[in-house]
């Protein structure tokens, strides 16, 4: 269990000195297995991880995925999305906010990706609501906490590399987030209204969008609608499987690219090469979380955890808490897919044996790793407004976005004290 600890505090040296998780991961796992096994069994466990961890059919939704998020970012569907939104929440105080919480949702939706749903949303609402005299707290805040809502709402690719780390169905997982994710979305539309009240001055009155725009506006957003629709639908449903709606997705996403005429043949090379080099990435990662997660077995430091947990007295509910405590405490150093795959293998053990379900756990994972996301010091969404519009100050990002922490805590104390919420939708489909 000792050198499970010593493996961990190396692990977090390494990211801390920014050496790339992947390889973090790798090197640590490699070494703490040889030091436990030798050099034979150490290069047996390489090759036979490496096989069993990249010859995966499940995990094909990735590039899929990716490449449809990819697309629809490329195609400037965006725009469309953020029009429509406005059109829903209608002329009010603050509705430029609101509609960027509700089209960050939509969009987040289709690429499953909150870095991707943050950079690109941000460029789109942030100019109008400067245009419109809001204030940048609020413009930068609605923006970084909207593109979290991509890691959960599905198809999500955290909730992918989840599913495919613990062998939980991928499609449960997805029918998991839908409730919570609406719940957020609802959180952060108060969050917005909160902050509206309490300072007026920081969001007037949203302009009016004239009738003559709306047709035109629908007609734009119905087809992204309804392939999402039709992927999503179709995995609900039992038509067809995760892998086989990411082929779909990716393709409906291309074919309305070409429909749209907003992508020339450069920019769907540019997308490919993209597409490309974060699949990669990804399997790097999952790489060296396998070989990590070899050498936490091996130890038998989840073992330990569970016993410690068993004999300590405490209630499963303190055990969850406790938990989500040191999630929370991890989301503020940490970015969210180091998260789960340091903290999985010691974690999820320990759950299955206090009998919790493993897509609720996974759900609860997600939505605390979302806290992080827009928790100072690490928070990536808040480094990515601060990229894509250097001259808003860290300090003004950070203040606008406390209250969309608090709406995320809440929704998290929510999940943990009603279970039902994240399970009652794969519940009804799949069991």
């Amino acid at each position: 269990m000792e050198i499970a600890i010593i493996g961990f505090v190396c692990t977090f040296v390494l990211i801390f000195f920014q050496m790339p998780i992947a390889l973090a991961l790798a090197s640590v796992g490699i070494v703490g297995y040889g030091m436990l096994m030798g050099l034979k069994p150490t290069l047996s466990m390489i090759a036979t991880t490496t096989q069993n961890n990249t010859l995966v059919y499940s995990l094909t939704v990735l590039p899929l995925f990716i490449l449809m998020g990819n697309v629809v970012a490329g195609a400037r569907i965006s725009n469309d999305l953020y029009r429509a939104a406005q059109m829903l929440v209608g002329r009010r105080r603050g509705s430029l906010a609101l509609a960027t919480v509700v089209s960050c949702g939509g969009f987040g939706a289709v690429t499953g990706s909150s870095t991707a749903t943050a950079a690109t949303m941000g460029r789109v609402a942030i100019p109008s609501m400067r245009e419109c005299g809001y204030a940048d707290s609020l413009s930068a805040a609605s923006v970084a906490a909207g593109g979290t809502l991509g890691i959960l709402i599905p198809p999500s690719i955290i909730l992918v590399i989840y599913g495919v780390a613990t062998q939980t169905h991928i499609g449960e997982l997805f029918a998991a987030g839908l409730v919570p994710g609406i719940i957020g979305i609802g959180g952060y539309l108060l969050a917005v209204l909160w902050t509206v009240w309490r300072d007026p001055s920081k969001a007037p009155l949203g302009p009016a969008i004239e009738r003559g725009e709306m047709l035109p506006l629908l007609r734009g957003v119905l087809p992204i609608v309804l392939l999402f629709g039709l992927v999503m639908g179709g995995i609900y449903s039992g038509l067809f499987t995760a892998t086989e709606a990411a082929g779909i997705g990716a393709l409906g996403a291309c074919v309305l690219a070409v429909l749209k005429r907003s992508l020339s043949a450069g920019d769907f090379r540019r997308i490919l090469r993209q597409t490309v080099e974060v699949t990669c990435s990804l399997f790097a990662i999952i790489l060296g979380a396998a070989f990590f997660a070899e050498f936490i077995n091996l130890s038998g430091i989840h073992e330990g955890l569970r016993d410690l947990v068993q004999n300590s007295g405490l209630p499963p509910a303190a055990v969850i808490a406790l938990i989500i405590a040191i999630y929370v405490l991890l989301g503020c150093v940490l970015e969210s897919l180091s998260i789960i795959l340091l903290t999985i293998p010691i974690f999820f053990p320990v759950i299955v044996g206090l009998g919790y379900d493993p897509v609720w756990f996974g759900i609860i994972v997600v939505v605390v790793t979302e806290i992080g996301l827009i928790t100072p010091p690490i928070g990536v969404n808040l480094f990515i407004i601060r990229a894509v519009f250097p001259d808003i100050p860290m300090r003004t990002v950070v203040s606008g976005v406390m209250p969309f922490i608090v709406a995320d805590i809440v929704r998290v104390a929510l999940l943990a004290a009603l279970p039902v919420l994240s399970l009652w939708l794969p519940t009804l489909l799949f069991r």
